[in-house]
């Protein structure tokens, strides 16, 4: 799981540990267990936040883990066309390559610890697939796609691509060097990561050495959760187990704690886990399938949209 990584993390700038005596540490509320599945042509995944409350993960929808999978030659799979209306997709790759591409003619390639932030907005159509090379020679896949809700106001304006190189995440760590934090997106600590999102959010991939423990300044205003991508560790200062595949939702207050255990798996030698939060929507939600709205009738609009055609057109070159 290489993402982006730096040899002396004591060499980044660090994250000061919450200590002043008003500070309120997150409880650790629920873990819970990602169900597997399969997505698009038939890659694997995890449904990071199944069975989550929306009122933990707003203005989140969903988060799904893909692979991690070693593909043998023949094997890479991706998504057909689809459309997309009403939220922005974020995908963090963490090993392997995929191919973006949408009616309007964006797109990218993004591999081993890049993030593609596309805006679907009022809407279009999009198609994400792995290179011909990986196809023959096949390989290690492994990445993240969440789905961020847009406010009723951002519904429908126009799509946007932000292609975030990893190279260009902010890399932080810990008063002691335990960990790597890659920021995303949002703000910690008074540091920026790139994303540039309409709903305020924050998005963390953090790399924990065993026997280390972060705790974070967190905004009040925002939730919390962590989703387990490797290893094993605890969350909350109370110490609840989460390991491989599960998510923790986090109560109210300012600092967010995660440990790592001693002792990893044997294939991981980390605690690789991803950090959330968000300024709630508050807001009606209606999702099915890829449209998110606010509104049954909006889904309504949505789907004729599609159907007539005016969330765009697979282009002649890919049809």
């Amino acid at each position: 799981m290489p993402a982006i990584t730096v040899e002396n993390p004591l060499a980044l700038p660090r994250v000061a540990h919450p200590a002043g005596e008003d500070t309120v540490h997150r409880p650790a509320l629920a873990v819970s267990t990602a169900p597997t599945g399969f997505e698009g042509e038939g890659f694997p995944v995890r449904r990071a936040f199944a069975g989550i409350d929306h009122r933990h993960l707003d203005p989140f929808i969903m988060m799904d883990q893909m692979g991690e999978v070693e593909y043998a030659p023949g094997e890479p799979k991706g998504t057909p066309w689809h459309p997309h209306r009403g939220f922005e997709t974020v995908t963090y790759l963490i090993d392997g390559t995929f191919v973006h591409q949408d009616s309007e003619g964006g797109g990218g390639t993004i591999k081993n610890g890049d993030t593609q932030w596309m805006t679907a907005g009022s809407g279009l159509l999009h198609i994400e697939a792995p290179p011909e090379e990986l196809v023959v020679s096949g390989g290690l896949f492994h990445g993240l796609q969440l789905w961020v809700n847009l406010p009723a106001r951002d519904k429908m304006t126009a799509p946007r691509y932000q292609d975030i190189g990893g190279g260009n995440v902010k890399l932080l760590t810990t008063p002691d060097g335990g960990a790597l934090l890659r920021l995303i997106a949002g703000e910690l600590d008074g540091h920026q990561g790139p994303g540039i999102t309409h709903t305020p959010i924050t998005m963390i991939h953090a790399t924990v050495s065993p026997g280390a423990e972060i705790t974070l300044p967190w905004r009040a205003d925002f939730n919390a959760l962590a989703y387990v991508l490797a290893g094993r560790g605890t969350a909350g200062r109370e110490g609840r187990p989460v390991e491989l595949g599960q998510a923790a939702v986090f109560g109210p207050g300012d600092a967010l704690t995660v440990r790592a255990d001693t002792r990893q798996d044997a294939h991981t030698p980390d605690l690789e886990i991803v950090l959330l939060g968000g300024r709630p929507l508050r807001e009606p939600v209606a999702h099915y399938g890829p449209f998110v709205m606010n509104s049954h009738a909006e889904l309504a609009q949505a789907f004729e949209d599609f159907q007539a055609g005016r969330l765009g057109r697979i282009p002649a070159s890919r049809a």
